[in-house]
C-alpha cells in the first residue's frame, strides 16, 4: 500500500469518526451529554491526545533522523569512491581498466537508483550489480606492487573498497519500513478514538467542521510526512542524486 493511499485513509478515517462522533451526539439524550460526561471526555481525550502528540513527535524526528544519516551515508560514499579513483590513480596506468569499471559501476548505480524516468521505480540491488561491486575489489586485489608506495596504495585501495561495499549493504537495510504496521494501527486507533469525541459535543457550525478538517489535515500530513521520510529511495522525499553524480563528475580526472 502505497503513503499517500495510507494518508488518505487516515485522514478518512479520522473525519469519519468524527462524523460519527457527532451523529451519536444527535441521538443521545441529554442527561448523557451533561457537563460531567464532558469532563470526563474531555480529561480522556486529554491522555490520548498527549499520548499521540508525544508518540507521532518522536517518531517524526526519529525518521527525519533516520533520512539524514542516509543522506550522510551517501555523501560518504560519494567522497570514498572519489578518493578510490585517485589512489588507483596514483598507483599508475595499471589501475586505469579499474578505475573505467568504477565508472561504469557509479553510473549504473544512479541510473537504478534514480531513474530518468519518474514513472519507473527505483532498484537498489541487482545481482549484477553486486557482481561488479565486488569484481572492483578482487581486482585491486590482484595487482601486483612493485614497491612500497604501491603497496601502501593497495592496501588503502582496499580498505576503502571494503567500506563502500558495506556502505552499500547498509543502504540496502534502509528499504525496511521505519513504522511497521501493528504501530502504525494503535496509532490511527488513538487519532480515530479522539476525533470521535471532538464530533460528539462539536457545535454544528461551518467553524468547528473546518477546524476538525483542518485538524485531520494535519494529522494526515504528519503521518504523510513520517512514511515518505522512512522509504528514502521512494516517493517524493527522497534521498539526492547531487553527491553521486558529483564523484561521477570526478572521476577519471
Amino acid at each position: 500500500m502505497s503513503t499517500w493511499m495510507i494518508t488518505t485513509l487516515v485522514m478518512l478515517f479520522t473525519l469519519g469518526a468524527a462524523l460519527l462522533g457527532r451523529r451519536l451526539g444527535s441521538l443521545l439524550p441529554e442527561k448523557h451529554l451533561g457537563e460531567e460526561s464532558k469532563f470526563i471526555v474531555k480529561m480522556t481525550t486529554g491522555l490520548i491526545g498527549t499520548l499521540a502528540a508525544l508518540v507521532l513527535g518522536l517518531v517524526t524526528a526519529s525518521a527525519k533522523s533516520g533520512f539524514d544519516a542516509e543522506q550522510s551515508g551517501l555523501q560518504h560514499m560519494a567522497a570514498d569512491i572519489v578518493t578510490l579513483d585517485r589512489l588507483l590513480d596514483r598507483y599508475g596506468p595499471e589501475t586505469d581498466p579499474i578505475r573505467a569499471q568504477l565508472r561504469v559501476q557509479v553510473e549504473a548505480r544512479i541510473a537504478m537508483t534514480w531513474p530518468a524516468d519518474s514513472s519507473r521505480p527505483s532498484q537498489i540491488d541487482t545481482p549484477e550489480s553486486t557482481a561488479r561491486a565486488e569484481a572492483i575489489e578482487d581486482r585491486i586485489r590482484r595487482l601486483a606492487p612493485a614497491d612500497d608506495d604501491q603497496r601502501w596504495l593497495q592496501a588503502r585501495a582496499l580498505e576503502i573498497s571494503r567500506d563502500l561495499l558495506q556502505t552499500r549493504w547498509a543502504f540496502f537495510a534502509a528499504e525496511a519500513p521505519s513504522v511497521q504496521p501493528p504501530f502504525l494501527a494503535v496509532l490511527v486507533l488513538w487519532l480515530v478514538i479522539l476525533f470521535g469525541c471532538f464530533g460528539l459535543f462539536a457545535p454544528s457550525n461551518l467553524v468547528s467542521a473546518l477546524a476538525i478538517l483542518l485538524c485531520a489535515l494535519s494529522v494526515s500530513s504528519a503521518m504523510l510526512l513520517i512514511l515518505e521520510l522512512g522509504t528514502p529511495f521512494e516517493g517524493r522525499i527522497r534521498l539526492s542524486d547531487v553527491p553521486l553524480r558529483y564523484a561521477l563528475s570526478r572521476l577519471g580526472q
